[in-house]
């Protein structure tokens, strides 16, 4: 029961169910690390304890009376600030939006309160949630708790630094192309895109297929407790779909043998992503972690260059998220973040060289290839990112140097971007070890379509065979700068 506010939440579940802990108590020891620690890694745009700790007692009166049990009952869910919440500011870090509110709860927040969790805490972003840094105007940067001079990643920076630093348990996320997946390898957490419509979302942008909302936890069956939560059909999204994957993890001793058996196909590079070596080294060891447990591992290539998969997003991005965007913010441009405007000048560039009929072409293709590349396999493992960290106050606007070459956008330096491509495929990220810079490194788990508990099956299976599970960052409480390179207790 030593450092409370680390407490994953099937053990919490588990001890309020018992009486041997109070939501209280998780609760305020939660806001006891957050006060201590946030100040220095920025991770939340604004804190709702006032609320949380009436709700918490509720909770805990529900225990005592055993009855009303809901899943995530008393348990302390930070929300992305996306994710609006009825009555609350609804800014997605945009300057000009400051103070405008929404008007209904979010699809997830909605799933997450009817089931008693309690949003205690909301993360920060980037603008629009366009960049994988996490830094705006409006709520300025946030840091990675493992090292302060480095990004958590972005969108869903903030939950992932929230959750890395023990300021939650359950986070919520949202994905386009990358922006769970890549927090959740930078932060040593876990991070779920679900297949496309597995998760209800928000109109307009809910109709998007890159798209999707998500969990974030620090256990894969932490975050399958989310998104049970959040799954299901909803009727403010049409492509939502019924019912829910009901996703588990094996528990304990047994989550390694469940991958015996299993084929599961290795790919380094997916064609020509330059990764870095220390990234490479640890990707390589969850395989051999995997092969240890009886897994059948194999290492293939796919046919895919950074250059397609650019030019097949921002294609995609120049019909849909782009427009949205410039209409979202055309009365004060000047406001917005300079990656903000890069973002759009490019979707604008690849809407007028490409038809929108070239990207669904080129989209399918993609598919196609990959579903070639997976079959007679139960699932792929690969990186989250090609590059095994991003500077917190970076903007990246001239590309990024990744594996010794010089990439055009930074967006090359990740690998997530092809999965939101083909994204009827459930991905897990799950952590991979230590990069040499002394940030996490993340792998992806990818599945075929609509096959969510393979991934699952595959990332608890990692979780219980790699030796850094359960490790913290040393925080330097209060402190605004960036912090050391942490210890890493394993190369003793």
């Amino acid at each position: 029961m030593t450092e409370l506010h680390y407490l994953d939440a099937g053990t919490a579940l588990r001890l309020f169910r018992s009486r041997e802990l109070s939501p209280v108590e998780l609760m305020e020891a939660v806001i006891t690390r957050t006060e201590a620690v946030n100040g220095g890694i920025n991770a939340l745009t604004e804190t709702l304890f006032e609320e949380a700790v009436p709700a918490a007692r509720q909770a805990a009166a529900r225990y005592a009376r055993g009855r009303d049990l809901t899943p995530l009952l008393g348990l302390p869910v930070a929300a992305k600030e996306k994710h609006g919440l009825r009555g609350r500011t609804l800014s997605q870090g945009l300057v000009a939006r400051k103070g405008e509110l929404a008007h209904a709860d979010h699809p997830v927040i909605d799933r997450i309160r009817r089931a008693g969790g309690i949003i205690h805490a909301r993360t920060t972003t980037p603008e629009y949630s366009c960049a994988t840094v996490t830094h705006s105007p409006l709520w300025g940067v946030t840091r990675n708790p493992w090292n302060r001079q480095y990004s958590p990643g972005g969108s869903s920076g903030g939950s992932g630094a929230a959750l890395a630093a023990g300021l939650a348990p359950l986070a919520t996320a949202s994905d386009i192309a990358g922006s769970t997946r890549l927090p959740a390898s930078f932060t040593g957490t876990v991070g779920y895109k679900a297949p496309y419509g597995r998760i209800p979302g928000l109109a307009p942008l809910s109709a998007d297929h890159y798209r999707g909302d998500g969990p974030m936890a620090r256990t894969v069956a932490d975050a399958a407790l989310l998104a049970n939560v959040m799954a299901g059909r909803h009727p403010g999204d049409h492509s939502s779909l019924a019912g829910s994957p009901a996703l588990s993890g094996p528990p304990g001793a047994d989550a390694g043998s469940a991958v015996a058996g299993m084929r599961i196909a290795l790919c380094i590079r997916l064609g020509n992503y330059p990764v870095a070596a220390d990234v490479e080294a640890n990707t390589r060891g969850v395989a051999a972690a995997l092969r240890d447990a009886g897994a059948v591992v194999e290492e293939i290539e796919l046919p895919w260059t950074t250059e397609d998969i650019s030019r097949t997003m921002f294609t995609h991005f120049g019909y849909l998220l782009g427009p949205a965007m410039e209409d979202a913010t055309a009365e004060s441009p000047e406001l917005l973040a300079p990656y903000t405007r890069r973002f759009m000048a490019d979707a604008r560039k690849a809407a007028a060289e490409n038809r929108f009929v070239d990207g669904i072409q080129a989209e399918t293709r993609i598919q196609a290839e990959l579903a070639a590349a997976m079959s007679g396999f139960d699932a792929l493992l690969c990186p989250a990112s090609a590059v095994a960290a991003l500077d917190a106050d970076g903007m990246y606007l001239d590309g990024i140097d990744a594996g010794g070459q010089r990439l055009g956008h930074y967006w090359q330096g990740h690998m997530t971007a092809p999965f939101n491509i083909s994204n009827r495929c459930p991905v897990l990220a799950v952590p991979s070890g230590m990069a040499d810079c002394g940030i996490p490194t993340g792998v992806q788990i990818v599945g075929h379509p609509f096959e969510d508990a393979t991934v699952f099956t595959v990332g608890a299976a990692v979780e219980a065979v790699r030796p850094w599970a359960g490790l913290r960052p040393d925080l330097l409480v209060n402190s605004q700068a960036p912090g050391p390179r942490p210890v890493r207790p394993w190369e003793d």
